[in-house]
């Protein structure tokens, strides 16, 4: 019998060994889960100026913004080169379902514009994006677009009052044009004259940040430090 209380004892000492190592290791999951969670989650909706048409991904603004707020928020990037608003609202319900995003960047209806769609069927469109990422609980900032000159004033007008007049309607933030000081620097466009170079894409993002950043402040994240 007494041979066998140092063994007893021993294997006591391991199991308590072993539950304190298991204790630990769901502590720090645990820590790592609650971590992940309160991440802020950001959906861009975009078309080919956010999904980084003719450049490497990487040098997209939304990688930018992504690696500018260096893990503290989850950065999702649904754009899809050539989308238009009707193929993003089709889309969006899906993806708010999947991802339950706390901030939603909308930025389409320059393709709607390019091939001369009528500006009130892009309104409703956005209109519904908007009232889908609403009625999830995220916030909606309207990135907008403008379309060359040869398409005329009166439709150009029409086209870029759907955004203002969306945010009015909606209480939305809105970049009022994606592309300002961007879009008449040759240097900064591609050969197409539609689609910004690698070299613009840290000004588009300049664009951007001023309006995302009191969101992201809401949800804890110091902005300032994370700008470059």
């Amino acid at each position: 019998m007494k041979k066998g209380i140092p063994v007893a004892k021993r294997e006591l000492r391991g199991m308590i060994t072993a539950w304190f190592v298991l204790l630990i290791l769901a502590a720090c999951l645990n820590t790592s889960t609650a971590w992940a969670q309160a991440r802020p989650t950001l959906l861009v909706m975009g078309d080919s100026l956010s999904a980084a048409y003719g450049i490497e991904q990487a040098q997209g603004w939304v990688t930018l913004l992504a690696e500018r707020l260096d893990e503290q928020a989850k950065v999702i990037n649904a754009s899809i080169s050539g989308e238009t608003t009707t193929g993003g609202a089709q889309r969006l319900p899906a993806l708010v379902g999947q991802y339950d995003p706390d901030i939603v960047l909308l930025e389409l209806g320059g393709n709607d514009g390019l091939r001369g769609l009528p500006p009130g069927r892009m309104r409703a469109n956005l209109a519904e994006m908007i009232e889908t990422s609403q009625q999830a609980g995220a916030k909606v900032i309207l990135l907008g677009i403008d379309i060359p000159p040869n398409y005329g004033q009166a439709y150009r007008d029409a086209f870029t009052t759907v955004f203002h007049d969306l945010a009015a309607s909606y209480d939305l933030t809105l970049v009022p044009f994606l592309l300002e000081n961007v879009a008449l620097k040759r240097r900064l466009m591609q050969s197409d004259g539609i689609h910004p170079t690698a070299a613009a894409q840290p000004a588009i993002l300049d664009n951007v940040w001023p309006a995302l950043a009191p969101f992201l402040e809401e949800q804890g994240i110091e902005t300032a430090l994370n700008q470059e």
